[in-house]
């Protein structure tokens, strides 16, 4: 893969600030603990948008306007029916009511089996789908994100296939067309090597595009590893002009969490972790993933040097 020069040269410099812009939260909710999802807007915070997997804004931020906290809806994958047009008039109503709907992320990893949360989509048919409602989305004026499939290796031939069967649903036989997007979407849990060298990958295959990292962690691993992976790929994030947007998959408690209890920004008893606060923009708590109670750790500054020799790793990789 090719080395980007000018942005590893912006990714050593001027650490270790953070850009707040770019944050946003992947909204899974629990309905024992429904009091967490005030936590991710109470300030001060650094997000400043969500998805939910759903078409429609949660309750709890409907107050909020756009300009804030910005809704990004979502088509999770197929609809009952291959014609179905709800998710446009769901879009269209939602503008209807003063939503300012700017951005809309497609199908989440139709390469994947639903019993691991993948959509499981044909490319053929994810393709008619996107015709029907992406297409409609577009030509009002809203941005659209490519599918967001696996970190697996068949997550790029989907992409790539879908993208033929999509180009033979809107070309003639006189006139050769391609179905565009505005943006391409990564899901990536792993180390922080594997997630440069995905990228890297995604930019040689997705030339000059923006990229939206809507799911990202590194799952199952000790807490010191997985905070240091949470410090070197928001540096990592911040740093780079073609990433857009990003969103950590960790915005629940340890107890319920499915990508390792160090992975979680909340504790046991629903207090801001480490992890969490650092996302959020504030200073470490100190508190344990596993604590049930009002239990610390000492709290060590994020350490620039461990960033740097990461980030000389992963510029090898790109």
């Amino acid at each position: 893969m090719l080395l980007y020069p000018a942005a590893i040269a912006a990714l050593l410099a001027a650490l270790p600030g953070a850009a707040a812009s770019k944050r946003g939260l992947v909204f899974t909710p629990n309905s024992t603990t429904r009091s967490d999802d005030k936590i991710w807007v109470q300030k001060p915070t650094t997000l400043t948008w969500y998805y939910n997997y759903k078409p429609e804004p949660e309750a709890t931020y409907e107050h909020l306007p756009q300009s804030e906290f910005e809704f990004v809806p979502m088509m999770w994958g197929a609809p009952s029916t291959i014609d179905d047009t709800s998710f446009v008039t769901t879009i269209k109503n939602l503008i209807k009511k003063g939503i300012n709907i700017t951005n809309v992320l497609s199908f989440n990893e139709p390469d994947g089996p639903f019993v691991y949360g993948g959509s499981n989509m044909e490319p053929s048919v994810a393709a008619q789908v996107w015709v029907n409602n992406m297409i409609p989305l577009q030509e009002l004026g809203i941005r659209v994100g490519l599918p967001a499939c696996t970190g697996a290796p068949d997550g790029l031939p989907w992409l790539q296939t879908f993208l033929q069967e999509c180009s033979k649903l809107i070309s003639t036989s006189d006139k050769q067309r391609n179905c565009t997007y505005d943006f391409v979407t990564i899901h990536w849990y792993g180390s922080f090597e594997g997630l440069a060298s995905h990228m890297g990958q995604y930019s040689a295959a997705f030339p000059n595009k923006t990229m939206w990292i809507t799911e990202y962690n590194l799952n199952n691993q000790d807490l010191e590893s997985t905070q240091a992976f949470f410090n070197m790929s928001a540096e990592y994030f911040d740093r780079l002009d073609f990433v857009e947007r990003y969103s950590l998959f960790g915005a629940f408690r340890s107890d319920v969490s499915n990508v390792g209890p160090n992975g979680a920004m909340l504790s046991v008893n629903g207090s801001l972790t480490d992890i969490g606060a650092w996302y959020l923009g504030r200073e470490a708590t100190g508190i344990l993933p596993s604590a049930t109670s009002w239990a610390f750790r000492s709290v060590t500054p994020r350490a620039s040097g461990v960033v740097l020799g990461a980030l000389f790793a992963a510029a090898a990789l790109l």
